[in-house]
């Protein structure tokens, strides 16, 4: 006797259809939570083996997955799509409790395996990637904004520094909003300030050399705003922000690394040329534990580098990646064909050679093609040296 619960999770409920023997036997709407769950966990007990199918939801789907596997019970996770494509021939209408009922029944047809629960160290590796990446995002939308505001008040100190990010030069921009804080201060109040602005040591010949530039810089600026502009204040919120979160990213990146390093996949991801922590661990955080999957391909459907292909009669469409799967793990990856690129000119890779002779051969000036084409042959060496247990080795790499 087969006993199958197809669950469809929604934001703070969710659809439970009971099926044994693909005959629907109960039905009901449980919230998600201790109360909901626990009313759940009393019909598993119920009966032997059962299947539990339902389809990830992003975090409303985290809850009951972490449920299922505090309580020792194997579940199915479908992917959206993967979901649509198995159960739209099957549904006339759609509602939670139909979708719930078709999940389960299906089950009886297609007998899909239990999803490959992986080491908790993968989970919270995924969630401190994503706070890395979203921390990003924000340094990257913080840095748009001081750049709009400073165009009004005080636009030259970006010439400051040779490039105009870091501690030292937010530290700065929120002392010197505007010109007129640089010119009413003394010379050796000035070079104080530049002195005071950093936690490393500076030579007194450059605090010297910052003092005399940022002293041209404020003479050459005319400010569009007052020194009581309300602007003043949007100057400093954003360059002290700017601190803040780039020192929350470098102690998240810490925790990322300290909780990678014990993995064996780690060392093996940082023996290919131009990977470094910071790739290392974001890729792990992406992927996850790579042995679950049975094939390199099926890495690039996960994150959406297989190619779309569409004929029909005597027309050929022009190929496409599909761009379904993990947009953060697509977005790593990309970067990192060009930093192993970069890194090539000291440290050869295959992927590298691939990638300079696929631009040498190409007759198009875009590169995307071919750094598509690279992240295909990078995942395949990933996979392989993660599977083998080797660390890459670029003279037995050319080889094959």
């Amino acid at each position: 006797m087969r006993t199958v619960f197809g669950i469809d999770v929604s934001k703070a409920s969710s659809e439970v259809a009971i099926l044994v023997n693909g005959e629907r036997v109960h039905g009901y709407t449980m919230p998600n939570d201790i109360i909901g769950f626990s009313h759940l966990l009393k019909d598993l007990k119920t009966v032997s083996n059962p299947e539990i199918i339902f389809e990830a939801t992003g975090v409303y789907s985290r809850r009951l997955q972490a449920f299922l596997e505090e309580n020792s019970y194997d579940y199915t996770r479908l992917n959206p799509l993967e979901a649509k494509k198995q159960l739209d021939g099957l549904r006339v209408r759609k509602t939670d409790k139909i979708d719930a009922e078709k999940l389960a029944s299906s089950q009886f047809v297609l007998n899909r395996m239990p999803t490959y629960v992986q080491e908790k160290v993968y989970q919270n590796l995924h969630d401190l990637s994503r706070f890395y990446q979203n921390l990003t995002e924000d340094i990257v939308r913080t840095k748009n904004r001081l750049h709009k505001v400073l165009q009004v008040a005080f636009p030259e100190i970006e010439n400051l520094l040779s490039t105009p990010t870091g501690e030292q030069y937010w530290n700065l921009v929120s002392i010197f909003p505007t010109n007129h804080w640089v010119l009413e201060l003394s010379e050796v109040e000035l070079k104080e300030t530049i002195r005071q602005s950093t936690s490393k040591r500076i030579s007194e010949n450059r605090v010297g050399n910052l003092a005399e530039k940022l002293v041209g810089l404020a003479k050459q600026s005319y400010s569009a705003i007052s020194k009581t502009s309300p602007m003043i204040e949007e100057v400093k919120y954003n360059a002290q922000e700017l601190i803040r979160l780039t020192n929350r990213r470098e102690q998240v990146l810490e925790q990322l690394i300290e909780l990678a390093k014990p993995l064996p996949e780690y060392e093996i991801l940082l023996s290919i040329p131009g990977i470094a922590e910071t790739t290392a661990t974001s890729v792990i955080g992406e992927l996850g534990d790579i042995r679950r999957f049975k094939s390199a391909n099926q890495i690039n459907a996960f994150i959406g580098i297989d190619l779309k292909h569409y004929e029909s009669g005597d027309f050929l469409g022009q190929e496409h990646i599909t761009k379904r799967g993990n947009p953060y793990a697509r977005k790593i990856l990309y970067k990192c064909i060009h930093n192993i690129a970069s890194a090539s000119h000291t440290n050869p890779c295959h992927i590298a050679d691939f990638y300079e002779k696929r631009k040498r051969q190409s007759q198009t000036t875009s590169t995307k093609p071919h750094t598509i084409a690279s992240i295909h042959r990078l995942i395949r060496t990933m996979y392989y040296l993660i599977m083998h247990n080797k660390l890459y080795d670029y003279t037995l790499a050319q080889s094959h």
